[in-house]
């Protein structure tokens, strides 16, 4: 009988190993994924408790979770100086416990946002926006003020905006420099629209902050700002608009730092272009010439000074009433900037001007040492601008398409701040045909006022094109780079051809902009007829 049933046993599982080797492969599937946030069991104390006197809050909920990002995510109004404990963060849990390091003011409502920090442990779905709220007091305020922000210059706003309140009857010009608000709500990263709960009734100052230090104190020198002008009574139920700026700051300048033997880079914040400099060695002032630092992305300027022998220079800097000496030692180095011509295109587009940028500033450039020819040895006349902060000598000249051009710089044409003068130099550069480009005629109706500015903009924001307006005549750009573009309309109040950013303690707005609903297809050989309805 066991040989027997020894046999059976070894047919059944040879059997099944053969079933199971010849059976199809496949893979095992779970189930659906989970996508149901976490949520809450309970919470001690309760949420929206009042009378509230102790320092912890002990939230419970149906499953494991985690709290991530919980510092740029947590909104706490009205905020607080210390940071709250919160545990667990970045480990898994059934609770979160909020410990409060500090003592609560009497007879007022707190909200703690949590935002899309708590998710479950497993998939991380959030539970957007959990919102505990209790009073120190006998009742929970219930007041709200909605609105929406708007940045003044991009088309879309920052994310992680601050939207304060301040008490009008103790607000000062000096409050959001110095004192945090009574009230705060934040964008978070995914909202342009913003709602203040659980408000008293009263009287309150509205700003807004792209806050970097995240203390709710106004910055100028990195935060942008919007602010209402008129106080805001609750209740009400009005939806505000608040437009984010960055204001030009103060003129003010870093020491010179020598770079070559005959230049020094001096940092600043505001704008140098109004600025008095000058240099002294020796007792004696010297020639000095100021350029733009070639670097888009830093607030610097070059300072170019003759090669002199000195232990030190004296750099005085005035702009308006900013006045400052700065005192800096002259170290022989081993590079010194001479003179260096270059021409960043070898292709122009119809739009665009030749221009020439140099490695030190100009003195003098005579014209008749330049020569501009075509493909058929044609001589062209030209003009020419030398824009000394920028060092770039710009050419202007009618181009002809499917063209080949060269200009010849004859020797001792162009004389530097240094008198040295320069070689024969030849640049070429060619044009395309007219069929590779666009044009683009733009309608604008329903403007309110002129002048108005209206530019074309590439996805990456980069002005292409623009021209001012005094009427509502459609306005022609010609030969565009094939491509989507946005347009959007400067109101140019001030009429200076530029748009100007606003001044917190000016109470000043930034020139209003309004952006095309719409992106502009502009494609080679078309013509483009575009109405821009203002307010569409």
């Amino acid at each position: 009988m066991k040989n027997i049933y020894f046999i059976i046993v070894t047919l059944v599982l040879g059997l099944s190993i053969s079933i199971s080797s010849c059976a199809k492969r496949g893979t095992i599937n779970g189930g659906a994924k989970d996508t149901i946030a976490p949520k809450i069991i309970s919470s001690n104390p309760e949420n929206f408790h009042t009378n509230f006197q102790g320092n912890e809050i002990k939230i419970t909920f149906n499953e494991l979770i985690k709290v991530k990002n919980i510092n740029k995510q947590l909104i706490i109004s009205p905020p607080l100086k210390k940071q709250p404990i919160i545990i667990p963060q970045g480990s898994a849990s059934r609770f979160i416990s909020v410990k409060i390091q500090e003592p609560l003011n009497p007879n007022t409502t707190y909200s703690f946002n949590f935002g899309q920090s708590i998710t479950d442990n497993n998939e991380g779905n959030p539970y957007s926006q959990f919102k505990y709220v209790f009073s120190t007091g006998s009742y929970i305020d219930s007041l709200s003020l909605v609105g929406k922000i708007k940045d003044a210059y991009e088309e879309k706003p920052d994310n992680f905006v601050s939207v304060q309140l301040y008490d009008a009857k103790t607000f000062k010009d000096s409050t959001v420099f110095n004192e945090t608000p009574l009230y705060v709500t934040n964008t978070l990263d995914s909202l342009t629209f913003f709602a203040l709960e659980n408000l008293k009734a009263g009287d309150y100052k509205v700003i807004a902050l792209k806050d970097k230090n995240n203390n709710f104190k106004f910055d100028p020198k990195t935060d942008k700002i919007g602010f209402l002008e008129q106080t805001i009574s609750l209740p009400n139920d009005t939806i505000y608009e608040l437009e984010l700026f960055k204001e030009i700051t103060t003129f003010k300048a870093d020491k010179p730092i020598q770079q070559t033997n005959n230049k020094l880079f001096m940092g600043f914040q505001g704008n140098p272009k109004n600025a008095t400099i000058t240099a002294v060695a020796n007792n004696e002032n010297i020639p000095l010439k100021i350029t733009k630092f070639p670097d888009k992305g830093k607030d610097s300027i070059q300072l170019f000074i003759p090669i002199v022998k000195a232990d030190s220079l004296v750099i005085n800097i005035e702009n308006g009433l900013y006045s400052k000496s700065f005192t800096t030692k002259i170290k022989e180095l081993k590079e010194t900037d001479s003179l260096s011509i270059q021409s960043p295109l070898k292709t122009l587009n119809f739009r665009d001007s030749l221009t020439l940028k140099t490695k030190t500033p100009l003195l003098s450039i005579d014209k008749s040492k330049i020569k501009l020819i075509d493909k058929d040895s044609t001589s062209l006349d030209f003009t020419y601008t030398y824009k000394e902060f920028e060092q770039e000598i710009v050419f202007d000249f009618k181009k002809e398409e499917n063209q080949k051009y060269t200009m010849e710089i004859l020797p001792n044409a162009i004389e530097d701040f240094y008198n040295t003068k320069n070689d024969s130099l030849l640049f070429y550069f060619d044009t395309r045909a007219l069929s590779d480009f666009g044009n683009l005629r733009v309608q604008v109706k329903n403007s309110n006022r002129y002048p108005y500015i209206l530019e074309i903009l590439t996805d990456k924001g980069v002005v292409v094109a623009s021209q001012s307006s005094y009427t509502d005549a459609p306005i022609f750009f010609e030969s565009i780079e094939p491509r989507i573009y946005t347009l959007r309309i400067i109101y140019d109040d001030n009429k200076n051809g530029v748009w100007d950013t606003g001044n917190y303690l000016e109470q000043k707005q930034p020139e209003q902009i309004i952006y095309y609903s719409k992106k502009i297809d502009v494609r080679a050989n078309w013509d483009v007829e575009q109405e821009f309805l203002i307010g569409e």
